[in-house]
């Protein structure tokens, strides 16, 4: 089965977090973290349809200002989601240019960014044509873990430990859809946006005794209906959803434990930092990090399928190898 999700480490461990997913068969992404960005094309970030920061210190933020700089100007939604105090951090980035000659972008390019609380998610819209300045009042919504709900796909986050709030976060698929392209192929349809609806209205819970309607180009017989459960047996194999977390910054702690192995249970990839080595751990701890072995522990105790570290100290430089051997002796592989 191929997957749906396609997450890569922007950067070397050693370098700025930064979590790049991309989305099969389509020209979507997704970035956690915006730490040091350069590896990325401009391509790839214009690709973004939504960017998830765990918290606004330097190494994973200072990529912001090179999104600004490529998406101005552009016919686009920006949203973005962060910890508590994100929205005066956005401001702040935002009020260090000057936007006098934004008027003239005849395209209408927003952030709209969600400050993520214990409770609610407060939401702020800054326009590119009103020189990013907000309106007065705040958005409110409650906020019981989820950040983004689409039909095939669901984004939840943790707020976490590191002396200040970090957020942890988790996209999962609802359930993998596999097209069976000899199956299409037979039955005298293209592979076309079709299939795209196709899978829509199965994510969306159409009844499966719905029409379906498919164009047929091909053979000129304008469309052809089908029963949306007779197509699905044709062309479709539905197995269980794809599963990606992220985890950075974090003391290890019971309740961040807890809260880690919670969102990222069963995760078919947990990509979690790991800042130290055992040896190190009062240092690990000071700092509000976790040790190699504690990041093992953790994906053990979360039952995660794979698991990549990410985030060292430059202080191990040149021993990445012990992160690896520390972590998978936790986890349980010698």
């Amino acid at each position: 089965m191929r997957p749906s999700f396609y997450p890569k480490l922007v950067n070397d461990p050693f370098d700025d977090p930064c979590l790049f997913l991309s989305f099969l068969f389509e020209k979507r992404a997704i970035l956690f973290d915006l730490g040091d960005t350069a590896p990325l094309s401009s391509k790839d970030i214009l690709k973004l349809s939504h960017v998830f920061v765990s918290h606004t210190h330097m190494d994973h933020f200072i990529g912001f200002d090179r999104l600004l700089r490529l998406f101005l100007g552009r016919d686009k939604t920006l949203y973005l989601f962060g910890p508590k105090g994100i929205l005066r951090n956005i401001e702040g980035k935002l009020a260090g240019y000057e936007w006098n000659l934004v008027e003239n972008y005849s395209n209408p390019f927003r952030f709209r960014v969600a400050e993520v609380d214990q409770n609610e998610l407060l939401f702020k819209d800054y326009p590119c044509q009103n020189r990013f300045q907000p309106p007065s009042e705040l958005q409110r919504e409650p906020f019981s873990g989820i950040l983004l709900e689409e039909p095939g796909l669901i984004i939840t986050a943790a707020i976490l430990d590191h002396a200040v709030p970090c957020l942890g976060f988790t996209i999962e698929e609802r359930f993998h859809i596999n097209i069976i392209k000899n199956a299409v192929e037979e039955m005298g349809f293209e592979i076309g946006p079709w299939l795209k609806e196709f899978k829509q209205a199965l994510f969306m819970g159409k009844s499966l005794d719905s029409e379906f309607y498919i164009e047929c180009r091909k053979n000129r017989f304008g469309y052809r209906k089908h029963l949306l459960g007779e197509l699905a047996k044709k062309i479709a194999r539905i197995t269980p959803g794809q599963k990606i977390s992220y985890v950075t910054d974090v003391v290890y702690s019971a309740s961040n434990v807890d809260r880690i192995v919670r969102l990222a249970e069963n995760a078919d990839h947990l990509f979690i930092e790991a800042a130290f080595l055992e040896k190190d751990r009062e240092l690990a701890e000071k700092k509000f990090h976790l040790t190699a072995r504690q990041a093992g522990i953790i994906a053990k105790k979360a039952r995660v399928k794979q698991f990549s570290l990410f985030h060292f100290s430059p202080r191990y430089t040149g021993n990445a190898d012990r992160f690896h051997r520390e972590a998978m002796d936790a986890y349980g592989i010698s």
